[in-house]
Protein backbone atom coordinates (compact mmCIF):
# COMPACT_ATOMS: atom_id res chain seq x y z
CA UNK A 1 0.00 0.00 0.00
CA UNK A 2 1.36 3.53 -0.92
CA UNK A 3 0.23 6.72 0.38
CA UNK A 4 0.36 8.88 -2.49
CA UNK A 5 2.81 11.31 -0.62
CA UNK A 6 5.53 9.01 -0.03
CA UNK A 7 4.68 9.12 3.56
CA UNK A 8 5.02 5.59 4.55
CA UNK A 9 3.94 5.12 7.94
CA UNK A 10 -0.05 5.93 9.12
CA UNK A 11 -0.52 8.51 11.87
CA UNK A 12 -3.67 7.41 14.17
CA UNK A 13 -4.36 10.78 16.81
CA UNK A 14 -7.53 11.73 18.15
CA UNK A 15 -8.97 11.81 21.57
CA UNK A 16 -9.24 8.79 23.93
CA UNK A 17 -12.08 6.18 23.33
CA UNK A 18 -12.08 7.31 19.76
CA UNK A 19 -10.80 3.75 18.79
CA UNK A 20 -6.69 4.49 17.60
CA UNK A 21 -5.76 1.47 19.26
CA UNK A 22 -8.05 -1.18 18.01
CA UNK A 23 -8.56 0.45 14.38
CA UNK A 24 -4.63 0.58 14.16
CA UNK A 25 -4.36 -3.12 15.06
CA UNK A 26 -7.14 -3.86 12.22
CA UNK A 27 -5.12 -1.47 9.81
CA UNK A 28 -2.09 -3.18 10.51
CA UNK A 29 -3.69 -6.27 9.60
CA UNK A 30 -4.83 -4.89 6.66
CA UNK A 31 -1.82 -3.39 5.17
CA UNK A 32 0.97 -5.36 6.43
CA UNK A 33 2.47 -2.71 8.14
CA UNK A 34 3.37 -3.24 11.93
CA UNK A 35 1.74 -1.51 14.51
CA UNK A 36 3.01 0.69 17.44
CA UNK A 37 0.76 1.66 20.39
CA UNK A 38 2.18 4.96 21.60
CA UNK A 39 1.10 4.16 24.98
CA UNK A 40 2.27 0.98 25.70
CA UNK A 41 6.05 1.26 24.13
CA UNK A 42 6.16 4.31 26.78
CA UNK A 43 4.66 1.70 29.66
CA UNK A 44 6.98 -1.11 28.17
CA UNK A 45 9.94 0.86 28.41
CA UNK A 46 9.27 2.83 31.58
CA UNK A 47 7.91 0.02 33.18
CA UNK A 48 4.81 1.54 34.83
CA UNK A 49 1.50 2.36 33.52
CA UNK A 50 0.49 6.06 32.26
CA UNK A 51 -1.05 6.75 35.36
CA UNK A 52 1.63 6.10 37.73
CA UNK A 53 4.24 8.35 34.89
CA UNK A 54 1.97 10.70 35.72
CA UNK A 55 1.57 10.37 39.12
CA UNK A 56 5.17 9.79 39.89
CA UNK A 57 7.04 12.52 37.39
CA UNK A 58 4.13 14.33 36.23
CA UNK A 59 2.43 15.73 32.74
CA UNK A 60 5.54 17.23 31.90
CA UNK A 61 7.70 14.42 31.90
CA UNK A 62 5.31 12.16 30.26
CA UNK A 63 5.36 14.67 27.53
CA UNK A 64 9.05 14.59 26.90
CA UNK A 65 8.90 10.34 26.75
CA UNK A 66 6.24 10.69 23.95
CA UNK A 67 8.21 13.48 21.97
CA UNK A 68 11.17 11.26 22.31
CA UNK A 69 8.91 8.29 20.70
CA UNK A 70 7.97 10.78 18.14
CA UNK A 71 11.28 11.58 16.73
CA UNK A 72 11.88 7.47 17.06
CA UNK A 73 9.04 6.55 14.95
CA UNK A 74 10.04 9.25 12.11
CA UNK A 75 12.79 7.04 11.40
CA UNK A 76 10.85 4.25 10.97
CA UNK A 77 8.50 2.78 8.24
CA UNK A 78 5.70 0.95 7.12
CA UNK A 79 4.03 1.63 10.89
CA UNK A 80 0.48 1.96 11.69
CA UNK A 81 0.91 4.43 14.94
CA UNK A 82 -2.00 4.86 17.33
CA UNK A 83 -0.76 8.18 19.40
CA UNK A 84 -1.43 9.48 23.08
CA UNK A 85 -4.39 11.45 22.75
CA UNK A 86 -2.40 14.52 23.35
CA UNK A 87 0.31 13.79 21.50
CA UNK A 88 -0.84 16.06 18.41
CA UNK A 89 -1.50 18.53 20.71
CA UNK A 90 2.51 19.77 20.52
CA UNK A 91 2.95 21.34 17.50
CA UNK A 92 6.19 20.22 17.03
CA UNK A 93 5.14 16.47 17.26
CA UNK A 94 2.21 16.77 14.92
CA UNK A 95 4.62 18.48 12.05
CA UNK A 96 7.46 15.86 12.73
CA UNK A 97 4.63 12.94 12.14
CA UNK A 98 2.99 15.02 9.07
CA UNK A 99 6.42 14.74 7.72
CA UNK A 100 6.59 10.98 8.32
CA UNK A 101 3.39 9.32 7.69
CA UNK A 102 -0.11 10.42 6.96
CA UNK A 103 -1.86 11.15 9.75
CA UNK A 104 -5.61 10.25 9.92
CA UNK A 105 -7.70 11.92 13.06
CA UNK A 106 -10.12 9.41 14.62
CA UNK A 107 -13.29 11.79 15.69
CA UNK A 108 -16.34 10.37 17.87
CA UNK A 109 -19.10 12.42 19.57
CA UNK A 110 -18.93 13.19 23.20
CA UNK A 111 -21.61 11.00 23.83
CA UNK A 112 -19.95 8.37 22.27
CA UNK A 113 -16.41 8.94 24.05
CA UNK A 114 -18.09 9.33 27.26
CA UNK A 115 -19.74 5.68 27.00
CA UNK A 116 -15.76 4.34 25.91
CA UNK A 117 -14.67 5.55 28.60
CA UNK A 118 -16.40 5.53 30.99
CA UNK A 119 -15.63 6.89 34.88
CA UNK A 120 -12.36 7.37 33.38
CA UNK A 121 -10.26 5.12 35.38
CA UNK A 122 -7.02 4.80 34.42
CA UNK A 123 -7.12 8.19 32.31
CA UNK A 124 -4.97 10.37 34.14
CA UNK A 125 -6.15 13.26 32.02
CA UNK A 126 -9.77 12.93 32.93
CA UNK A 127 -8.77 12.41 37.07
CA UNK A 128 -9.85 15.96 37.76
CA UNK A 129 -13.74 17.09 38.31
CA UNK A 130 -16.63 15.62 36.14
CA UNK A 131 -15.08 13.13 33.54
CA UNK A 132 -18.19 14.55 30.81
CA UNK A 133 -16.82 17.91 31.63
CA UNK A 134 -13.66 17.13 31.60
CA UNK A 135 -13.71 15.57 27.96
CA UNK A 136 -15.13 18.85 26.77
CA UNK A 137 -12.85 21.05 27.86
CA UNK A 138 -10.32 18.48 26.32
CA UNK A 139 -11.64 18.28 23.07
CA UNK A 140 -11.82 21.63 22.28
CA UNK A 141 -8.61 22.00 23.34
CA UNK A 142 -7.05 19.62 21.23
CA UNK A 143 -9.69 20.41 18.47
CA UNK A 144 -7.68 22.66 16.58
CA UNK A 145 -4.63 19.93 16.54
CA UNK A 146 -6.81 17.33 15.20
CA UNK A 147 -8.27 19.45 12.57
CA UNK A 148 -4.79 19.65 11.34
CA UNK A 149 -4.23 15.60 10.01
CA UNK A 150 -4.68 14.53 6.79
CA UNK A 151 -8.27 12.72 7.11
CA UNK A 152 -10.58 12.50 9.51
CA UNK A 153 -12.78 9.87 9.97
CA UNK A 154 -16.03 9.96 12.49
CA UNK A 155 -16.10 6.63 14.46
CA UNK A 156 -19.10 7.48 16.32
CA UNK A 157 -21.22 4.89 14.78
CA UNK A 158 -18.90 2.50 12.82
CA UNK A 159 -17.36 -0.53 13.77
CA UNK A 160 -13.72 -1.06 13.89
CA UNK A 161 -13.47 -3.23 10.55
CA UNK A 162 -15.72 -0.30 8.52
CA UNK A 163 -13.20 2.46 10.46
CA UNK A 164 -10.19 0.53 9.35
CA UNK A 165 -11.27 -0.36 5.19
CA UNK A 166 -12.98 3.36 4.68
CA UNK A 167 -8.55 4.57 5.97
CA UNK A 168 -7.57 2.08 3.23
CA UNK A 169 -9.89 3.30 0.75
CA UNK A 170 -8.84 6.94 1.64
CA UNK A 171 -5.31 6.00 1.30
CA UNK A 172 -5.25 3.73 -1.98
CA UNK A 173 -7.59 6.93 -3.54
CA UNK A 174 -4.84 9.63 -2.08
Amino acid sequence: MTTGRKKQNVILCGFMGTGKSSVGRRLAELTGYGFLDMDAVIESEERMSIPDIFATRGEPAFRALESGLVDRICRMVRQVVATGGGTVANPENLAKLKRCGTVVALTADIETIFARVGSGEGRPMLKQGDTEERIRTLLQKRAEAYAQADLTIDTSQRTIEEVARRIMTLLQGD
